[in-house]
C-alpha cells in the first residue's frame, strides 16, 4: 500500500508518502514562497528522490480543513486532479485532528489552535483515552479568550499545538499559564507524515471518497464573501 499525503490548510506546506506502515520520505516547508508556488514541485522532487512511480500510489491523503481558505483549495485542487489523473480515492483528514495526534499518549488535553483572524481561532479539544486520540468537542471558530475561558473552567492541564501559539502565547501564558504547555516547534504544525499514518487506518477501514465528492471544510465564510454580504446587507437596507 502507498499513499501520497498532502497538506496546505496553514502557514506550512508538506508532503510525505507511506509504503505500507513506513514513512519512506517527508518534504516540509516553512517560508515565504505560497503554496501555489511550492505544493507540486515538492511532490515532484520528494517522488523522484524515492523513485516512487505516481501510478503505483493506492489512495492520496489530505488535510480537510478548517484552515487557510487559499491553502485548502490550492491543496483540493492538487488532491482532486491528482485523485481524478490517477484513477484513485481520496482520504481526508480534519486538519485538528491531525495537529492533535503530533502528541502522542499524554495525560493532559490537546488543543491545537490555528490563526483564524479577528482574534479568533480554529479549535478543539482532545483527549487520550485508552490509547485513542477522542475529541471532546465539536470543530470551532471562537475567539481565542473563550477557549482560554472554557480551559479555566475545566481547569485541566492542556498541551497547546497549531500556528496561533505565535500569535496567543503571551495571552495564553498570563491568564492559565499554570496550566498551559506549548508544543515544541516539530511538532506543532500540520505534518504530513502523521496525516499519511492517520489516512492508513481509514483507507484499511474503507473510509475514503472520490475527486468528485471531496470539499474542503471551512467553518464560516471566506474574508471575500463575508465583504460580499455585508456590502450586500447594506445595499438592501439603503
Amino acid at each position: 500500500m502507498k499513499i501520497l499525503a498532502i497538506d496546505a490548510s496553514g502557514i506550512a506546506a508538506s508532503v510525505a508518502i507511506l509504503e505500507d506502515d513506513k514513512i519512506v520520505a517527508e518534504y516540509t516547508i516553512n517560508y515565504k514562497l505560497t503554496h501555489s508556488q511550492t505544493l507540486m514541485p515538492m511532490i515532484n522532487e520528494i517522488s523522484q528522490m524515492v523513485d516512487l512511480d505516481l501510478s503505483s500510489i493506492d489512495a492520496i491523503a489530505i488535510t480537510s480543513g478548517p484552515g487557510s481558505f487559499t491553502g485548502l483549495r490550492i491543496s483540493a485542487g492538487t488532491a482532486k486532479g491528482m485523485a481524478f489523473g490517477l484513477d484513485i480515492p481520496i482520504v481526508e483528514i480534519p486538519t485538528l485532528d491531525a495537529i492533535a495526534h503530533n502528541i502522542p499518549y499524554t495525560e493532559h488535553s490537546l488543543c491545537p489552535i490555528m490563526d483564524a483572524r479577528r482574534e479568533h481561532v480554529y479549535t478543539a479539544t482532545y483527549k487520550w483515552k485508552d490509547g485513542v486520540l477522542k475529541r471532546m468537542t465539536d470543530y470551532q471558530v471562537i475567539p481565542m479568550k473563550h477557549v482560554i475561558e472554557n480551559i479555566k473552567a475545566e481547569d485541566n492541564k492542556t498541551i497547546f499545538l497549531g500556528d496561533g501559539i505565535d500569535v496567543y502565547k503571551e495571552m495564553i501564558s498570563k491568564e492559565i499559564g499554570e496550566i498551559s504547555y506549548f508544543a515544541p516547534p516539530s511538532l506543532r504544525l500540520q505534518r504530513a507524515a502523521t496525516v499519511a499514518l492517520m489516512a492508513m487506518e481509514k483507507f484499511q477501514r474503507g473510509e475514503t471518497v472520490s475527486h468528485m465528492e471531496f470539499a474542503p471544510t471551512y467553518l464560516r465564510p471566506s474574508q471575500a464573501e463575508r465583504e460580499y454580504n455585508e456590502k450586500a446587507k447594506r445595499k438592501n437596507n439603503d
